[in-house]
């Protein structure tokens, strides 16, 4: 039979044999070197055993006696559901909210007049029943009902005025709402928050008790409080007597309480809020009293939407990292803030701080508020559950991990101040650590003292600094204590300004994307002479003279003269360059991108060692963490643009960003470097001593981790 079909050696030539053999063996070998998908990804962990519990809630009940059926349609079972969806592995319940009323069969206090079964024991029996773990939340510095009942408890000032929160006013025609009463815990209402702590520890089974309300800066003058000066043979007018009294007071209280959870619950956590806030000067100066010391662990109350922003967070969590404790980020679901009854913020702004929280190893709590009626509103969870399951694909590589850098900074005790060289830090993707509370400062080879300078009793250790080759960057009077240098920055004091505003003209030595015009500070210099050998890097021009009412010209600042003036703007002696300005505080509060690309200028002039650099627009945020126990390094990138929407800043695009340039320089030899959560593998090229790789793009967050 006939056939179309041709034969084997009539289909090919011996050339066209040849040419098939080679193809194939190429072919194969390209296979083999490819990798594929299992080999181009490594496994990420997913799971973090933790004892505080990585992804919390903190479960608002403030609520009204003026408000029938409390709880009435609370289900365990909806309870559950709503934490199943929110991936929530921990929460914070309430024993006693600010109107003072309790949610648990006391003895001691006052359960919700209209409450009329345990709610905190079914809400601790619903969580243990599906491994979630429970904190117990208890006010201290606001109970409504017991400030009207003994109305002797309520803290006052000097002229005898009652003190409360601020803000909270108005609402009926015949009583009006001035706000929350403080009440210290001393006395009699201290011997009441004992005997129900205890009752509370003794009778239930919980992981941590959460304390809130405490204002250690507040200084109380009832009659209780007199009394106790009295005694103490202290005089009212002696203002840091009594402020260091109070201080004792609340110390006492602390140490009474930890007591007393420790004899019935050792090993659970317990925490006072208000002991990490910074909310002034007496309280940031190195949290003078450190009153933090006395809890198991820190969360941070950073609700960045509507309080502080989103570069606040960065520099505590660093701070207070250095204790050795387990940190926790406390944001909320809100648009604004506590308090916010069908508020909601946009699930992808809870995902950025999220993210953000887990890129600076902290544990994530987010803040809810629950209904009268006892029932979870599952919108909420359904938008906490999107933001916490990314969560869960990351929090092994940030929660708990150790801060970095090769850049230091000291808080002062001026917030402005602060925040504005965190700003200008972190706008330009620079690695920082912050270095109070840092016994070793050997990895930090440049450090940044705000314009409120350096605490006194830390001298020494800033002196041991510079005399071991540190370097420092310092602003205005940071560099100053009481007329005469703290560090070398060669050049002596003259002065106050002579002007009320003052110009900065660049040299070359830091004029990149400049202008070299003079631009405006808006805040003027203090007068310096500098030293032989000093060299100059901007110079300053004054203007023609202040402005005031009778004496100006145009509408805002006087023009500047044409001759330079004769004390500088900007000067560098060896490793220390010195600002004559308070760039800080001004780019805190004017935002001019000439100061910050001006201060990232002569900071490149001094860096010369960093463990990560990352080239992003200005609202890329990086992170580096050590994992010395997993034996790795890890690079946590975030992007997102928060704008400023009315009261609120709110975070509504995540924009994608590509082909970001990562360049890092650790002491081991990396083994593999891969992104988080994707797992995808990167090739780490050399160049010039350096490891870099290229993340391909960003969208939110991802993370560079490198093994060794």
């Amino acid at each position: 039979m006939s056939s179309n079909l041709l034969s084997i050696d009539q289909f090919f030539t011996l050339s066209d044999m040849k040419n098939l053999l080679v193809t194939i063996c190429i072919f194969s070998l390209l296979l083999s070197c490819t990798p594929s998908k299992d080999t181009a990804t490594v496994e990420l962990e997913t799971t973090l055993e933790n004892q505080e519990g990585t992804r919390q809630i903190h479960l608002d009940f403030h609520t009204s006696e003026h408000i029938e059926d409390i709880a009435a349609e609370f289900s365990k079972e909806q309870f559950q559901e709503a934490l199943k969806v929110g991936n929530v592995n921990a929460i914070n319940i309430f024993a006693k909210g600010h109107h003072g009323w309790s949610y648990y069969d006391t003895k001691v206090g006052k359960m919700h007049p209209h409450l009329d079964f345990d709610l905190m024991k079914a809400q601790i029996e619903a969580c243990r029943e599906i491994g979630v773990k429970v904190k117990i939340y208890f006010t201290v510095g606001y109970s409504d009902w017991e400030a009207k009942a003994y109305p002797e408890w309520v803290q006052k000032n000097k002229d005898g005025s009652s003190q409360f929160l601020d803000g909270i006013k108005d609402v009926g025609p015949n009583d009006s709402f001035d706000g929350w009463h403080y009440l210290e815990p001393m006395g009699a209402y201290a011997e009441k928050i004992y005997l129900q702590t205890e009752e509370i520890v003794k009778n239930y089974d919980i992981d941590g008790i959460w304390f809130d309300i405490h204002t250690p800066w507040r200084v109380n003058y009832n009659a209780a409080a007199r009394a106790d000066y009295k005694a103490q043979g202290i005089d009212i007018n002696d203002e840091e007597a009594v402020y260091q009294r109070t201080i004792e007071r609340y110390e006492t209280f602390y140490q009474k309480t930890l007591e007393i959870v420790q004899k019935h619950k050792p090993g659970i956590s317990v925490f006072w809020n208000g002991t990490t806030a910074e909310f002034n000067s007496k309280m940031l100066a190195d949290f003078k009293y450190k009153m933090f010391r006395f809890n198991t662990k820190l969360d941070l109350e950073d609700l960045p939407t509507a309080w502080f922003g989103y570069d606040v967070f960065p520099w505590r969590s660093k701070y207070f990292a250095a204790t050795g404790k387990d940190i926790v980020a406390m944001s909320g679901k809100f648009h604004t803030a506590w308090g916010e009854f069908g508020g909601f913020k946009s699930k992808d702004a809870l995902r950025y701080e999220v993210a953000s929280m887990v890129a600076y190893g902290a544990n994530i709590n987010i803040g809810d508020q629950l209904h009268p009626s006892g029932e979870m509103d599952m919108s909420t969870y359904e938008n906490i559950g999107y933001a916490f399951e990314y969560a869960k694909k990351i929090e092994s590589y940030g929660v708990g991990a150790q801060h970095l850098a090769t850049t230091g900074l000291y808080v002062g005790g001026d917030k402005p101040a602060l925040e504005g060289a965190v700003a200008m830090l972190v706008q330009n993707q620079i690695n920082f650590n912050v270095v109070n509370l840092l016994d070793d400062w050997s990895d930090i080879e440049v450090l940044v003292l705000t314009s409120d300078g350096i605490l006194e009793r830390d001298q020494q250790r800033l002196d041991d600094f510079v005399a071991r080759g540190g370097k420092v960057i310092a602003f205005g009077k940071g560099a100053f204590r009481d007329g005469k240098s703290i560090l070398p920055i060669g050049a002596t004091y003259l002065g106050e300004a002579n002007y009320d505003v003052d110009y900065t003209v660049v040299n070359d030595q830091i004029a990149e994307n400049l202008v070299r015009s003079p631009f405006l500070n808006y805040n003027p210099a203090v007068r310096v002479k500098p030293s032989e050998g000093t060299e100059v890097l901007a110079r300053l021009r004054e203007p023609y003279f202040s402005r005031t009412l009778s004496h100006f010209s145009s509408h805002q600042n006087t023009p500047f003269r044409l001759e330079d003036a004769p004390h500088p703007a900007v000067i560098r002696n060896g490793n220390v360059i010195y600002f004559a300005h308070d760039l800080d505080k001004q780019f805190k509060e004017m935002g001019l991108q000439l100061h910050r690309d001006l201060f990232h200028n002569a900071f490149q002039l001094l860096q010369t060692k960093a463990f990560v650099k990352v080239s992003m627009q200005s609202m890329g945020r990086v992170n580096l963490l050590h994992q010395p126990d997993k034996n790795r390094y890890v690079v946590h990138l975030l992007y997102a643009s928060p704008i400023q929407r009315g009261k609120v800043r709110v975070i509504e695009d995540l924009p994608t960003v590509y082909d970001i340039p990562v360049s890092v320089d650790f002491p081991e030899t990396i083994k593999r470097a891969y992104l988080v959560p994707s797992g995808e593998l990167l090739t780490p090229q050399t160049n010039a001593g350096r490891l870099e790789v290229v993340v391909p793009e960003l969208t939110c967050h991802t993370a560079v981790v490198f093994e060794y």
